[in-house]
């Protein structure tokens, strides 16, 4: 039928209708009334950690600290986009009092909730897809966390009197306002003010301090994108080493009064990163380096560009540490049931250092794991992959490089060799789920069906069946 026979027909049976009127205009959809943003991330093992209705691209953290009476004064803009229509949102931010909240220079009204939710309700409506400014300043004694496995987290100080800040999976909000979950990363950057004679080590690269009136301010700048809980301060009367990597990124390694003697161990930083690098492509963050406590804490931590180290640290740590700048770091998870994505390969890279350097033979080193712990139902218990709140760090140091080196048996060298370079690039500076891993795997080689495989070993809470416990060259 053509255009003109159609508008004929139309306009007779238009005619013929009371009230027809080709003049009556279609009501507009009324826009949907703001919403206040949720008050957590949504991860399911900690539903209150970050916070819904907006992404942060930017935080731009000062703080004044003096170690003599533990103070800290705290000023920090937090730069982000709306993701809905905001009538209110919630920053998370522990233990610390706030004096006042300013959106685009306006003030907002403020309260506070639960353990750690600073909600803001901002003086008119933030539009959808607009970028606003959420300036807080805030005073008091940062607080501590204890976890069960971990031990204490969050802002410590030292036996030296000076403080540091270290924890998994939040540490954060213990100083500063921000959306404490791995989900949400943004690029970082600290001006630090501390009595001189105090220095401070921060991630990213170093900026020239400034002096006035016996203090003095630091200035660190992480430019490439960082979960929250991978950003840190160590305020100590530091011994700084400073070098460049061969291709020109800085190297900046602090030592505590009393962690001096580890320098030897941080002189190889250079040849493990070129290892990694062969390993899993080219490094991956803005700086590299060390903070070195004299602090026997449960744990070391891979903050960003400048992991963070116990007394304990011994070379194995600095290669798992620094493994984790691609997994982990510049590969974020995007839930912490994701965790095997970070810990897993980040402890078989101590195997591969090992195979590499002092010639070790896996197959015989994962034969031996089997040997000793086959009776053992609680290591084969943990979970790699759905384990559930507080169990995240159950299994993924031990039984996790385990998987990973029978899985790279199961799909062969070549294969394993691209995932390790492939993954890290194809989600740099993002985050990754568990299910997208496999799937990333499965397409490596599609013609091998790897579920029964993950299954047996990242799914289920016991030993592996012996095809799975023994794939490839470890059947002999």
């Amino acid at each position: 039928m053509s255009r003109a026979r159609l508008a004929i027909l139309l306009a007779l049976a238009c005619s013929a209708v009371v009230g027809c009127s080709s003049s009556s205009p279609t009501p507009a959809p009324t826009p949907p009334a703001p919403n206040a943003g949720s008050d957590g991330a949504g991860d399911p093992y900690y539903p209150k950690d970050g916070n819904g209705g907006y992404d942060v691209t930017a935080y731009d953290v000062a703080i004044t600290y003096d170690p003599s009476s533990q103070h800290l004064d705290g000023d920090t803009t937090v730069t982000a986009s709306a993701t809905q229509d905001l009538s209110r949102f919630d920053l998370d931010l522990t233990g610390l009092d706030v004096a006042g909240v300013d959106i685009d220079g306006t003030a907002a009204r403020f309260t506070r909730a639960g353990q750690h939710e600073l909600v803001v309700t901002p003086a008119a409506t933030i539009a959808k897809g607009a970028v606003f400014h959420a300036r807080v300043r805030y005073t008091g004694k940062p607080t501590t966390s204890s976890d069960d496995m971990l031990g204490t987290t969050g802002w410590q100080t030292t036996q030296s009197g000076g403080a540091f800040v270290a924890g998994e999976p939040h540490s954060a909000s213990f100083w500063y306002p921000a959306n404490d979950h791995p989900m949400d990363k943004a690029t970082f950057k600290l001006s630090a003010k501390v009595p001189t004679g105090w220095s401070v080590i921060s991630n990213g690269r170093e900026e020239p301090s400034t002096q006035d009136g016996g203090w003095t301010t630091f200035h660190w700048v992480e430019s490439t994108k960082v979960a929250t809980y991978l950003t840190t301060i160590g305020i100590d009367k530091w011994t700084f080493e400073r070098s460049a990597l061969p291709d020109g990124t800085p190297v900046v390694s602090a030592f505590a009064p009393g962690a001096e003697d580890k320098k030897a161990v941080e002189a190889r930083l250079p040849e493990i990163l070129g290892f990694l690098a062969e390993k899993f492509g080219p490094y991956p963050q803005s700086a590299a380096g060390g903070i070195f406590l004299d602090e026997n804490i449960r744990f070391s931590l891979e903050t960003q560009t400048r992991p963070i180290y116990a007394r304990w640290t011994d070379l194995t740590t600095v290669v798992h540490e620094n493994a984790h700048q691609w997994f982990g770091d510049s590969v974020s998870v995007a839930g912490w049931t994701d965790i095997c994505l970070n810990e897993c390969f980040a402890s078989y890279a101590t195997w591969l250092w090992s195979e590499t350097k002092d010639h070790q033979n896996l197959d015989q080193h994962y034969r031996d794991q089997v040997t000793g712990n086959k009776s053992k139902v609680d290591f084969w218990s943990n979970k790699l992959y759905g384990m559930g709140a507080g169990n995240e760090f159950h299994g993924v140091y031990d039984k996790g490089p385990m998987a990973m080196h029978a899985l790279r048996r199961q799909i062969g060298d070549d294969a394993f060799a691209k995932l390790l370079k492939d993954w890290p690039a194809a989600h740099k500076e993002g985050t990754a789920t568990w299910p997208q891993f496999e799937e990333f795997v499965g397409k490596l080689v599609p013609n091998q069906d790897l579920r029964p495989f993950f299954d047996a070993w990242f799914h289920q809470d016991k030993i592996p069946a012996d095809q799975y416990l023994y794939p490839g060259s470890l059947r002999g």
